[in-house]
């Protein structure tokens, strides 16, 4: 790579911090007047610094050499109420930022979780959740100290060294010039290590949300692992892991912790620079001693905030990476959105319309290819076909969990595109493969799918599907709190309560996917019951492998190949002896 190529990878990577920080800071302005209070506090406890050197010139050269004890006693006095207005206001400016930067941490989440929430299946698939807790979690946390040390620190800092640099050029510009001989050097040492530390600190958090993503995974499968006895594999995979986690840190912090021993370097060069000078100018009687004590105590107020400063750069280079990744995922559109001008869907019938529709989730292959059909509210639609030839992603582009790539989806004379998402999912009620429950007690996980359902109705949908029976057998019935992902029932025990769930929302188009697949035989008999209740009077599309459960299907819809490539009853399908009869005969021919 050419230099030039470099340097402007560089500037490149400069300019992207820079955007990120002023994002980043622009959360603090909700903050103006709390901040300004800081700022004013922080003018006097930078005053306040600034002042007591100059008491300790004062006592050295007037007080001490006149042997003015009652002068130096006031003053005395006067230094320690001072100082302890100093240790109050300093108190009560940590107390506020604190308060603020944690206020601001929790917009943050909120708005990233809220943005969350917005994205599309496509986001989900394409990441895994470990990554996406990382930087809920790690990445906003990292914060703080960014938040917190950017008002306290680089403003009263930066005035303090401007300040410093005032008094010291004004009461004697040659004893300051001999202080900041070694300022050049600090600039081009730091330079350097800013180059190096900013993209090794992009490695490790790479690294850390590598980590945190097996581990989720690892601790969400640990049955299978210990199923197949796969401990000793997952342990190597996690030492690899665990080993590139820390060489990365290692790597970054070699940089980071440079910046102290430079400072250190330069500090000690231009102290020995600043007495050199000063004995030989006290020695001449050019320098009165209570002025050289003093400009030792500026050298350090001088050095010690380019020490604060270097630290919380730092602490930039570290923690920028986090809000570059929090901000990637803020800045990620949503695939599936409400347009500009959309309307709410009234409430619906159920007539459901494929015009033409076509679909991809990638350019290279089609999963639905010109699908055309109408289902008149009250039908039940069953779907059956291979895996993957586009069952699920018919219901899915109905519930607009995915957007057609040609065609049309009309619901009751809507275009499903032209209707608010939320206006339209409201009216469906899904049941997947996945019956995933919350922590939470039943009557919480039933009531998820109506929030302002009465215990009435939720005793009721429990009872349609034939699972109050086993609640009530419960310890404490419908308030017994389920562990995460409903663990301590049955797989089929979790699908009833899913089915309730379902059932308390009174959805107007139900889609039941794949959804008796967990459950066993005598279960799928009273489960039956249940459906063939919920189903009438709704337009309903059911996907099942187990033919058993789609034969009073109004029709039943062969998909494959991106198509319909039968449609009819069980009846008048297997009459014809196609697909669904060839499938049907593989499943009943023994029975």
């Amino acid at each position: 790579m050419s230099v030039n190529a470099v340097r402007d990878d560089e500037k490149s990577v400069s300019t992207g911090k820079i955007k990120t920080l002023l994002r980043l800071f622009r959360y603090l302005l909700a903050y103006k007047k709390e901040i300004l209070f800081v700022l004013i506090i922080m003018t006097c406890t930078v005053t306040i610094t600034l002042i007591n050197p100059l008491i300790v010139e004062r006592a050295i050269d007037v007080y001490i050499a006149n042997r003015d004890m009652n002068g130096l006693v006031k003053l005395g006095i006067y230094a320690i109420g001072l100082n302890l207005i100093f240790i109050l206001l300093v108190k009560l400016r940590m107390y506020i930022m604190a308060k603020i930067s944690n206020n601001v941490l929790l917009t943050v989440r909120q708005e990233l979780y809220t943005h969350i929430q917005k994205l599309s299946f496509s986001f989900f698939d394409s990441r895994p959740t470990g990554k996406i807790l990382a930087r809920i979690i790690g990445d906003v946390n990292s914060l703080k100290d960014v938040l917190s040390n950017s008002v306290t620190t680089l403003i009263p800092d930066f005035i303090t060294i401007c300040a410093v640099v005032g008094i010291m050029v004004i009461k004697n510009y040659k004893l300051a010039f001999a202080a900041m001989i070694s300022l050049p050097l600090l600039i081009a040492g730091m330079w350097l290590i800013q180059i190096y530390s900013h993209v090794r600190w992009q490695i490790h958090r790479k690294k850390s949300s590598n980590l945190n993503a097996f581990i989720h995974e690892d601790l969400s499968g640990m049955r299978i692992i210990q199923s197949f006895t796969a401990e000793s594999e997952t342990e190597k995979d996690f030492d690899i892991l665990l080993s590139e986690h820390r060489g990365s840190f290692v790597n970054a912090v070699y940089f980071a912790d440079a910046f102290g021993p430079v400072i250190d370097f330069c500090w000690g060069l231009g102290t020995v620079s600043l007495y050199f000078i000063g004995v030989k100018m006290a020695g001449n009687n050019t320098v009165p001693v209570g002025t050289l004590i003093a400009f030792g105590t500026y050298i350090s107020m001088f050095w010690r905030p380019i020490m604060n400063l270097s630290n919380f750069y730092n602490q930039l280079v570290t923690n920028v990476t986090g809000a570059e990744r929090i901000f990637e995922i803020m800045d990620t559109k949503p695939e599936i959105k409400d347009a500009d001008k959309v309307s709410e869907l009234p409430e619906i019938k159920g007539d459901v319309h494929f015009e033409h529709v076509t679909f991809a989730y990638d350019e290279d292959t089609k999963v639905l290819n010109d699908v055309s059909f109408h289902v008149k509210p009250g039908e039940t639609i069953a779907l059956v076909g291979p895996t993957g030839a586009g069952k699920t992603t018919i219901v899915n582009l109905i519930s607009r969990f995915y957007d057609v790539s040609e065609g049309n989806i009309i619901i009751d004379n809507y275009n499903v595109k032209d209707v608010s998402i939320e206006s339209l999912r409201q009216q469906m009620g899904i049941m997947t493969q996945d019956n995933f429950l919350f922590s939470g007690t039943i009557k919480d996980n039933i009531r998820y799918g109506k929030l302002d359902a009465t215990d009435d109705e939720i005793i009721a949908a429990a009872k349609s599907v034939n699972a109050h029976d086993f609640i009530m057998k419960l310890e404490k019935g419908y308030d017994t709190e389920l562990k995460e992902r409903g663990n301590g029932l049955s797989v089929g025990q979790r699908q009833l309560l899913a089915f309730a769930r379902t059932m308390v929302s009174s959805p107007k188009i139900l889609i039941l996917d794949e959804a008796t697949s967990s459950i066993d035989t005598h279960t799928e008999i009273l489960v039956q019951q249940g459906i063939e209740a919920l189903l009438k009077g709704r337009t309903s599309f059911v996907i099942a492998h187990r033919l058993s459960t789609i034969q009073k299907a109004d029709r039943i819809f062969v998909i494959d190949d991106g198509g319909i490539k039968e449609e009819g009853t069980a009846k008048e399908l297997i009459e014809k002896k196609g697909f669904y009869y060839d499938l049907y005969m593989a499943q009943f021919k023994n029975i």
